[in-house]
This record gives C-alpha cells, structure tokens and sequence, in this order.
C-alpha cells in the first residue's frame, strides 16, 4: 500500500492524475475484484473495521479508540487489530507498552494499546485469531478495509469532510484504494469528520445506497493555556495541515510549522533542528500524540524534545453520543446472525 500521498493526489486532476490513468484501471479492477470476491475468513467473535476510502489519514484511530470506549462501557473487552505501518516486526505480536517501540509494532499501534489490548499482524487473519485467543470479545481494526482477508460484522468508512476523497482517482492516479461502488457496497455506514463539504457528494451517494452516515468531529483537549502563545508545531502524519488548523484552534500563535512524512523516524539533524530553533526564536513546540510516541524511549535529544514538546490531545466526538454504542450493537447483532447461519450448515 501507498504510504506518501503526492500533493497532486489532493487538487484537481490534472496531467498527472490522466496520464497514471491506465495504471489506475489495471490497480481498480484487480481492487474490486478482490473485494467482491475474495474468500473471507471468519473469527467466533464481532469484527467491526474502521476503514476509510483513500490512502492517509482521515481519523481512524481516533475512531477506533472511540468505540472501544463504548465497547467497555458494555462489559465488552475490544481488542485492536492493526498491520503495524512502520513497525520493523513480522510476527504476530502482542503490544507492550514497557518494552515495544514504534521502530517494532508502529507508531499508531502504541497509542491503540494505551486503550487496551492491541496486536499487529502483517497477516490480519492470524493477528484476528491471536486477538480472541487473548480473550477479546470484539475486535476493532484499525485499517483492514480493502484487504478482504477477514469478514467483517460492522465496517465503519471514514471520510474527512474538508479533504474528501481528492482528486477521485484510483491509486496511482489519485488516492482512493478501491472503486467506490465497491466500497459503498461493502461498507455498513460512514462516518464524516469535520465541517467541510468535500465529502458531500460522497456521502449523498452512500446515503442513497442505503447506508447509515454518522457525523463526528475531531476534538482538541487543550486547557486553554496555549491561548496567545507563539508555537512551533511540528508533525509527521498524513494530512499535517489538520493538525495545524488544530493548533490555531487551541488559540495558540502558529509562528512557525514544519511537516514530516507519516510514520516518518526523527533523525538527530532533525531533532536538532527543531530544538535550536525553537530556541532562538522562544517558540513552544508542540506536536501530535502519533508523533511523540516516536521519538520514546528518547535517547540522546530526542529525550529533550520529548521533554520541550507539548502534545495535543485529540478525541473523536460523535455528534450523536449514542453512535458508537449504536454501532458496537449493530457488529455483535450481525455477528449473532452470522453464528446462526453457521450453525445451519
């Protein structure tokens, strides 16, 4: 999968978008056929995935997360199933948060286990099954959508409302994964984050397939003590710009920002950067949670930024606080049908 997203994917197809177009033809059938055809593994516990509709961030873990919190508040225990992006270990690993490290399991894996249980699997069938022999009663995938290794009992589409699915474009051409009819199709609701309306004419389509549209937004923790001050915000993560808008949100004045790749590993150059000019210019660093995680256990510098950057929490907030135990009980009645189905046979 396409890990950097090339600017060109986000505006307006252009030259590019039309000339990578025979190799999106190809990427698209070969997609959707998977999707729609695939053999799918089934596990004797709820599958809900947490999918999106393109390549980059659009706020799956913070989505995620989110049910899993509903999940608990039910008496269930959610286990998080994630491929690891960025993660160096290729074998079904339980996340440890005293000895693992985004170098092994990746960056958004540890975040996942400061919820709960969590476990990376390049092979999300292993990695489903190793969740439920942990005594998972539901799992949550975050990612996994396109995969079509796994039958899922709720699949949950996330869609940024201010970048949309960019230019529309299939991979190379553009970011989007799979034919959208196909993942319509296959999708049981959406979710929208944010106010923006790039996502309208998706979700109208969806809507007119049947399909359940949930709307949330990504909420700031802040305590209003950033309010006036001047920051230098850095982050290394699909879409950096939301968290910009995020920092300007908290009242803080963006002075400076620098932009790395997602998942991206801080060199020493770069940590040194960011402190001494921070320095000199008497700026606050602050940065993303997905960010920090990288830098631990923070040897030489990467230990003083740790220390001289403040993060910014997020969380998903359903505009509906009832959506996300709407939706933990639409996964365990599907997967209660797909057990009587079963048991027919």
């Amino acid at each position: 999968m396409v890990s950097e997203a090339p600017p060109f994917w986000w505006t307006k197809a252009d030259w590019r978008a039309y000339g990578l177009w025979p190799f999106s033809w190809i990427y698209g059938r070969i997609s959707g056929w998977r999707m729609d055809h695939a053999r799918r593994a089934t596990v004797q516990v709820p599958i809900i995935c947490v999918g999106n509709f393109t390549v980059g961030g659009a706020g799956k873990t913070p989505t995620a997360i989110a049910l899993a919190r509903a999940a608990r508040k039910r008496g269930l225990k959610p286990g998080f199933l994630s491929r690891g992006y960025g993660g160096s270990l290729d074998v079904t690993t339980v996340v440890d948060l005293s000895h693992h490290r985004a170098r092994d399991v990746g960056d958004e894996p540890l975040l996942l286990a400061r919820e709960g249980l969590a476990v990376v699997c390049r092979r999300r069938v292993e990695g489903a099954r190793r969740l439920v022999a942990e005594g998972a009663d539901l799992i949550i995938m975050d990612d996994g959508f396109q995969s079509a290794r796994l039958a899922f009992d709720f699949s949950l589409l996330v869609i940024d409302s201010r970048r949309g699915i960019g230019n529309g474009f299939l991979i190379p051409s553009g970011p989007v994964r799979a034919p959208i009819r196909q993942q319509i199709r296959h999708a049981s609701a959406l979710l929208k984050i944010g106010n923006g309306d790039r996502a309208d004419a998706l979700i109208r389509r969806a809507a007119r397939a049947g399909k359940q549209i949930y709307e949330a937004n990504v909420m700031h923790l802040d305590d209003g003590s950033l309010k006036d001050v001047p920051v230098l915000a850095w982050a290394g993560i699909a879409d950096p710009e939301k968290f910009f808008r995020t920092v300007r949100e908290t009242g803080a004045v963006l002075a400076e920002s620098r932009s790395f790749p997602d998942h991206h590993h801080f060199s020493e150059d770069e940590i040194a950067d960011l402190l001494d000019h921070a320095a000199a210019q008497g700026h606050q660093l602050l940065t993303t949670a997905k960010d920090m995680v990288r830098l631990e256990p923070g040897h030489g510098r990467a230990a003083e930024l740790m220390e001289k950057s403040r993060v910014i929490d997020v969380e998903v907030r359903f505009d509906d606080p009832a959506s996300p135990g709407k939706i933990i009980d639409a996964a365990l009645k599907a997967a209660r049908a797909r057990s009587l189905r079963k048991g027919r046979k």
